[in-house]
């Protein structure tokens, strides 16, 4: 495992080198996500175990020269804060990203508002910032306050699909939706909330979506 996380970062710098972007301009991200099914709360995880867990791989991206951890698709704060912390404590920064369900909250119960009050208390304020991945705007966009803890939230990863979790795990396929009405939402997103600047995509997209939302991001701007 230590060895093919070398070999992806390795890649990564090849990739930003042929796209012509320089060293000092390139972001290195060593990329995580949780503990089993991202759809399903690890009752027996606390952030201690979940510090203990991710350390070693966390210890693995500093030894390959990483810029920043960020982990993916978390449903509880008790990883979150495991993660922040064995992040802060191999001296990286860290990202962390939440994924909400239909109900506007994280699987563990919490609002994204009450899920990065209880990080940000727990960690010192560890994280960099906090990201939002595998939903869809339709379900955290109202979720979004203009209370300055959305000020936290700097990126976005959406799903394609509007469609429940439970849902899109069953249908056999990648629901693509609807590229062009996904890059309007994040426009119009962004707008509410300008300090984001870290955008892409999740389950169901691929470059045609993120091509859109750059491009209509860009336009917007």
């Amino acid at each position: 495992m230590a060895e093919m996380n070398h070999k992806c970062f390795e890649l990564y710098r090849e990739c930003a080198a042929n796209a012509g972007l320089t060293a000092e301009n390139t972001v290195i991200s060593g990329c995580i996500g949780p503990k089993g099914d991202a759809y399903q709360t690890n009752q027996g995880l606390t952030p201690k175990s979940a510090q203990a867990y991710h350390s070693e791989q966390i210890e693995t991206f500093k030894a390959a020269g990483v810029d920043i951890v960020t982990a993916l698709t978390l449903n509880t704060t008790d990883e979150a804060i495991g993660i922040a912390k064995a992040s802060a404590q191999a001296g990286i920064p860290s990202v962390i990203s939440f994924t909400i369900e239909k109900n506007r909250k994280l699987r563990s119960g919490e609002t994204l508002k009450q899920a990065i009050e209880i990080v940000d208390a727990a960690t010192s304020s560890a994280p960099a910032y906090y990201m939002i991945n595998c939903s869809h705007p339709v379900d955290f966009g109202p979720a979004l306050g203009n209370e300055p803890w959305a000020n936290r939230i700097r990126g976005l990863r959406a799903n394609a699909s509007s469609l429940d979790h439970g849902t899109l795990c069953q249908l056999g396929h990648l629901e693509e939706g609807n590229p062009d009405e996904l890059a309007n939402q994040y426009v119009d997103i962004r707008a509410a909330h300008p300090t984001m600047n870290v955008f892409g995509g999740c389950c169901g997209t691929d470059y045609i979506h993120v091509e859109k939302i750059g491009r209509a991001l860009l336009a917007a701007a």
